[in-house]
């Protein structure tokens, strides 16, 4: 039977039959059992013309609760310019793909090596790559080039203050590459730097992995760190949210030789999870085992100005055995979408919105802590995201807010909530919660 919305004429599929010497499809599908083919009718709308497809859809999205976001955890409700989007969907832009081709690539490889550029200097490291899938594998791939760097050993060290999906991650892409993943102890909140010492004076360490903020949102100390890593040859790695680094300290700064993380508090909206992008910086040490793209800037025959890959060895994109990484398919989309973002909110931007998450986190924090039912549970510094101990039912209250609105929180635990605050949230909004607290 042919149907209308298959691209292949009858000439077509005779062509192909004569191919692989059958006669119809019929007796391609010959080897399928009768009882298990489908015999009914297709459950397919019918047509419909493009007012009706409109009008259906805007029915279908009023079924969605839109609620005030006050969860974080690794996604973050930011503002996003509407000019970002604007400028993504242009058509050069979503159709292009792989920049293999310099002579044709070039205004894709010039946005890649301004994003470079732009994750470099956040991170204040020597030099950025592009093309990391998203945080969670930007930092399963650091993991791997601490194993690659220290030839020998083949442990790895994670703080228990991760993001437990990254650890996930991390452990998943260890266990097909012979890296131990071994737990740091976490001591209210923050990783237990004496548990560090102790496990790097065991030997073997390849690299140690911690986050800032980490998953509770704490802001850890990481003083010595660096130089405790380095008497053992191991990698320091530090996973961290990008827009927080505005103000943060930077990794480079921590004495990190590689940082990762992802980059969706740019401005990259929630989305349901996707589609991320991670970033991934090293020191110049470090650079010719990054996995991903590395874009340089040159000069052409006629001494113009031009972008190129470079700084890999062509194994990473032919002979995959041999790469540094299996990373390979493109980002830079979202690469772009980022290097909009930031060149549109510019330094102080940036600095404005992280402040302003800072200061909503610290206010709601306070307003809930005077309700007299939540209490800290770390008590430690924090920068747009919190911990607080509920005394009452969590999963009660997420409902009640839930049902008012509200997105209230991640569930950590039994009693636990972490609460994230970013620019976009008022000071009304965070008084409503705050009530609808008081009346769970």
């Amino acid at each position: 039977m042919q149907y209308k919305f298959f691209p292949q004429t009858n000439e077509d599929l005779n062509v192909m039959f004569k191919k692989i010497g059958i006669n119809s499809l019929e007796e391609l599908y010959a080897e399928i059992p009768n009882s298990i083919r489908f015999k009914g009718d297709y459950d397919l709308p019918s047509e419909m013309g493009e007012m009706e497809i409109r009008r259906f859809f805007e029915e279908l999205g009023k079924k969605n609760d839109q609620l005030t976001i006050f969860a974080g955890a690794g996604a973050y409700d930011h503002y996003t310019p509407a000019a970002v989007s604007n400028l993504v969907e242009r058509s050069e832009f979503l159709t292009s793909y792989t920049p293999y081709q310099a002579e044709i690539s070039q205004g894709t490889l010039h946005y890649i090596f301004e994003f470079q550029s732009m994750m470099a200097e956040l991170t204040g490291m020597d030099i950025s790559n592009a093309s990391m899938y998203d945080g969670s594998t930007a930092t399963a791939e650091a993991v791997m080039m601490a194993k690659a760097n220290a030839k020998k050993a083949e442990k790895v060290l994670v703080s228990a203050t991760v993001d437990p999906k990254i650890l996930r991650v991390i452990r998943t892409y260890a266990h097909f590459n012979g890296i131990k993943i071994e737990l740091i102890n976490e001591k209210d909140g923050a990783t237990d730097k004496a548990d560090l010492q102790q496990k790097l004076n065991g030997g073997g360490v390849a690299g140690v992995v911690v986050q800032q903020p980490n998953y509770y949102g704490v802001i850890e100390d990481y003083s010595g760190y660096s130089d405790a890593c380095h008497e053992q040859k191991a990698l320091f790695i530090m996973n961290s949210i990008a827009a927080d680094l505005a103000l943060l300290k930077t990794p480079a700064e921590w004495g990190a030789d590689v940082a990762v993380g992802d980059g969706q508090s740019l401005g990259i909206p929630v989305s349901f999870g996707g589609p991320y992008v991670g970033y991934m910086c090293c020191t110049e040490k470090m650079m010719r085992k990054m996995p991903g793209r590395i874009v340089g800037a040159t000069k052409d025959s006629r001494g113009q100005r031009a972008f190129v890959l470079t700084l890999q060895a062509r194994e990473q994109h032919i002979r995959r055995q041999k790469a540094t990484s299996n990373i390979c398919s493109n980002q830079s989309l979202m690469a772009l979408f980022t290097t909009i973002y930031m060149s549109m909110m510019g330094k102080e931007g940036l600095k404005e919105a992280a402040t302003l998450s800072y200061a909503g986190a610290h206010y709601l924090c306070d307003e809930l802590l005077k309700t007299g039912k939540f209490t800290l549970a770390f008590n430690q510094p924090f920068f747009n995201e919190f911990c607080v101990r509920y005394d009452g039912d969590v999963d009660k209250l997420q409902k009640h807010l839930a049902d008012n609105g509200i997105l209230g929180g991640v569930k950590i635990d039994g009693r636990t909530i972490m609460f994230a605050v970013t620019e976009k949230r008022t000071k009304a909004e965070i008084d409503k919660l705050v009530e609808l607290t008081k009346e769970a």
